[in-house]
């Protein structure tokens, strides 16, 4: 008889092979698609209840977020992507290697805080500036910062780099270049993604708001479309997705943007860009992509008409690329979780897996919001209070009064050399 020489198992490494097992794709998973579609799934109804509570408490906790005003929505978007930050972080982790790199995982969210300061100091700086004008010494000390700010976060940078320098060690060269190169790879995913998000929601909450609920929306109306009538299968590399969800969500995609354009469109607190770091209530001009126009319904019956907001055509544009193009985020995250071998990034959403399989999606929709918002959208010229916010985040407060009296001279002698 021979003796068995494995080691016994211990909890932990027990814990450990279950944990793995929960998160990667069955050996056979690959081999066809027809029995994976959501039709042929058994255990469909459970999986839809359970997805289905995940969704109603994310979206009364967003709807409370949108409601409290522009800077909570800020602190939704930061608090997502440092749990995205996580998740990824954790993925070509190795729990070996690690303890034998003490402070390692610390290095990685010294790159990460560097960044956001880097990225959030330039894109809040002029709001920053607008807060404080009303305080001399808060004033002062933020316009220092600001005028520093890109130096702070070289010089932390280089602080970072040397740090990862000095931890090389022999024999762990490779996993530890491997982890610097895979932290600045997040770092561009992660950011990229919301320094364009932060600016559609201070160019006006709907700019956020419209394009992340037409990738609900799409997401929604794809499962349900795949869950009654999902026959074809779509693509390889996500085989649950099926040609007939990929259809029906494209039309109701569609459909809702127009329709969601236009009850957004209505609410002041929606339309109104923010300018400064306030909470308060916002009133403004709603601009004329905010104001109806009517339309007959029928020609012949001109008394029949119709009210449309402009936007309402911006949104179709946006609902197009929700449903035809933004998909391919989702796609491409499938791809790399089958490469992989795991079924979601993390496990903080029942039902749906970890925050960055929600927003694989939403982060190209983000991009191409804000790219269409600024090409087709703002007017290209320059506005009062494009030059205003630009004095106010470029000039100390002595050259703003020294601007003021120069400003005041040329107006006297133009209105003088007129009479």
């Amino acid at each position: 008889m021979q003796k068995d020489n494995s080691a016994p198992s211990t909890p932990t490494s027990a814990r450990a092979r279950h944990r793995r097992r929960s998160n990667e794709f069955p050996a056979d998973e690959s081999k066809t698609n027809g029995h994976l579609l959501l039709v042929n799934d058994h255990n469909k109804y459970r999986s839809m209840w359970i997805r289905a509570c995940s969704s109603l408490w994310m979206l009364g906790f967003f709807l409370l977020v949108i409601y409290l005003g522009h800077l909570y929505v800020l602190a939704m978007v930061v608090i997502i992507q440092i749990f995205m930050a996580r998740e990824l972080f954790n993925l070509l982790r190795k729990a070996h290697e690690d303890k034998h790199l003490p402070g390692f995982r610390l290095l990685n969210w010294h790159f990460y805080f560097t960044a956001m300061l880097f990225v959030y100091g330039r894109i809040l700086s002029h709001r920053l500036v607008n807060t404080v004008t009303s305080d001399k010494i808060f004033y002062r000390l933020v316009s220092r910062l600001i005028k520093y700010q890109m130096v702070i976060c070289y010089f932390s940078y280089i602080a970072g780099f040397m740090w990862f320098i000095l931890t090389l060690k022999k024999k762990m060269y490779k996993y530890q270049f491997g982890q610097f190169a895979w932290t600045h790879m997040i770092l561009i995913v992660v950011f990229t993604q919301s320094a364009f998000t932060v600016a559609n929601i201070f160019e006006g909450i709907f700019w956020f708001l419209l394009p992340a609920s037409l990738i609900a929306v799409n997401d929604v109306a794809a499962y349900f479309f795949g869950f009654f009538f999902g026959k074809t299968p779509l693509i390889k590399i996500s085989p649950k997705k099926t040609w007939e969800g990929f259809i029906g969500a494209s039309v109701a995609t569609t459909i809702s943007a127009f329709v969601l354009a236009n009850i957004y469109g209505s609410f002041q607190w929606l339309t109104c860009p923010r300018k400064d770091l306030s909470t308060g209530w916002l009133h403004c001009d709603p601009g004329p992509l905010f104001k109806p126009e009517y339309y007959p319904l029928l020609p012949w019956l001109p008394s029949t008409e119709i009210a449309i907001l402009p936007v309402q055509w911006h949104a179709l544009w946006l609902g197009l690329f929700a449903s035809i193009i933004a998909p391919f985020g989702g796609f491409f995250a499938s791809g790399f979780k089958r490469a992989f071998k795991i079924k979601d990034f993390g496990d903080s959403i029942p039902g749906h897996g970890g925050l960055t399989d929600r927003m694989d999606c939403q982060m190209v929709m983000a991009v191409f919001a804000y790219i269409y918002h600024q090409s087709f959208v703002v007017p290209q010229d320059y506005t009062v209070e494009t030059i205003m916010s630009e004095i106010l985040s470029s000039l100390t407060l002595e050259e703003q009064q020294i601007l003021y009296m120069k400003l005041g001279q040329i107006l006297q002698e133009r209105m003088f050399g007129r009479n």
